[in-house]
């Protein structure tokens, strides 16, 4: 979201054309909320959520039809399938993955592998026009690199010397910046509160989605201790009526939460009222080797649940998701399903990328896309969503609306996530 905005404020103030960018944050706002750390930061710089335009909220495909629309993609550079029509809309990409050549867009690529996109973006405004810099802005870039390199730890290794560069570079510039132990503590404690959600919105505060021939299993991270999850009220309720609604077999809730000495605490839960496939599952979770999840059981008193505790802390969820796969594949090749038979569907609505579209956007069939997780946090540094939910209709934003909430994004002189340019 950061990277998107301070670019669409930065493109803003350098471009003469007339042309309006808009920064679009791509996922609904209904979702904002799942993201507290975004909220968090978004507050502490005063712009106000009002001022900001979600992907809900604004009809690409009719701007792109009136051939009034141009893309940047930012933090990601593949679109889901259900955004190929928008390809040919896309004039630059800025990201920091892996370039997916299969599905890159065919336009000017900016990739490095650094430890966020912000860092390039900083890079982009200091080299082209430092002085449209505000403090603001500064500050969104600056906690935002901070955040995605975890407090530029040497023993993370998240960090590049580009990153280290840019921060120290914001920090010349605006001596009064929070001191990063500061923010990354806030910003860390935000990205893991989960205080006040459902256990809906739990689960789909960061779900990926795999898949094998006529099975579907959700994975989500839970962040709070699995004892307190397994507690909740109507928690089988939840879970049965989460997977009827996502369509999905089997649900994995990995759990993770810090102790009083600040080391990592991984659980594992299990959640199939289906007992052969939840048994294929934990049976290929329990005897893995490579990596090896020193899994011990769980107590817990509730049916089509399996619950454990992980000894092994270095196992994220990226590492856990070819185990479940090869459980998938498995229990498909066990109940005999034709080959031609279609797969179930790929990333679902929940799974978010940054930007204008990723997280996950699973193209690749049987697994969702992941990014590179670093021991601590559990998560990808730089987003909470991995796949885009862009497959609920159609937004219901005029063109007259869209002025005027850029005009107001202007004269409050905020800095501005994707970027869409008309």
């Amino acid at each position: 979201m950061v990277s998107a905005l301070a670019l669409a404020f930065y493109l803003t103030q350098t471009t003469e054309a007339e042309e309006v960018f808009i920064p679009v944050l791509n996922i609904k706002r209904s979702e904002l909320p799942l993201r507290g750390d975004n909220v968090f930061f978004l507050q502490k710089v005063h712009i106000p959520e009002t001022l900001l335009i979600f992907r809900d909220e604004i009809d690409l495909y009719a701007l792109h039809q009136a051939g009034l629309l141009t893309l940047i993609l930012v933090d990601h550079h593949v679109l889901p399938k259900s955004d190929a029509a928008l390809e040919e809309a896309v004039a630059e990409v800025i990201d920091h993955r892996p370039i997916e050549q299969k599905h890159c867009p065919p336009c000017p690529v900016s990739v490095e592998l650094v430890g966020s996109c912000a860092t390039l973006v900083t890079e982009r405004i200091l080299q082209g026009a430092p002085e449209i810099l505000d403090r603001a802005t500064a500050a969104l870039l600056h906690g935002t690199i901070i955040l995605d390199c975890v407090n530029m730890d040497l023993k993370i290794g998240k960090a590049t010397p580009k990153d280290k560069k840019y921060v120290e570079k914001l920090e010349a510039l605006f001596p009064d910046l929070p001191e990063r132990d500061e923010i990354f503590d806030c910003l860390h404690r935000a990205r893991f509160d989960v205080s006040g959600l459902t256990t809906e919105q739990m689960l789909r505060k960061d779900q990926k989605v795999i898949h094998r021939p006529g099975v579907k299993a959700a994975v989500s991270a839970v962040y709070m201790d699995l004892a307190a999850f397994l507690q909740r009220p109507d928690l089988l309720a939840d879970l049965s009526a989460f997977c009827q609604a996502h369509s999905c077999d089997v649900l994995v809730a990995m759990t993770i939460f810090f102790n009083a000495h600040n080391e990592p605490v991984r659980q594992l839960a299990v959640f199939c009222p289906c007992a052969a496939l939840r048994m294929m599952i934990c049976g290929t979770l329990e005897r893995s080797h490579s990596p090896m999840l020193k899994l011990t059981p769980f107590p817990n008193t509730h049916p089509d649940l399996q619950a454990y505790l992980q000894g092994n802390t270095q196992v994220s969820r990226k590492k856990l998701l070819p185990l479940l796969q090869e459980a998938l594949s498995a229990y498909s090749d066990s109940m005999k399903i034709p080959a031609g038979q279609p797969e179930t569907a790929g990333a679902s609505a929940e799974q978010v990328d940054k930007g204008l579209v990723r997280e996950g956007n699973s193209l690749t069939p049987g697994l969702s896309q992941d990014e590179d997780d670093p021991p601590l946090p559990p998560t990808p540094m730089n987003s909470l969503v991995d796949e885009c939910p862009l497959d609920q209709g159609l937004p219901k934003l005029s063109a007259e609306a869209i002025f005027e909430k850029c005009s107001q994004i202007s004269l409050s002189q905020s800095p501005t996530a994707a970027v869409s340019k008309k």
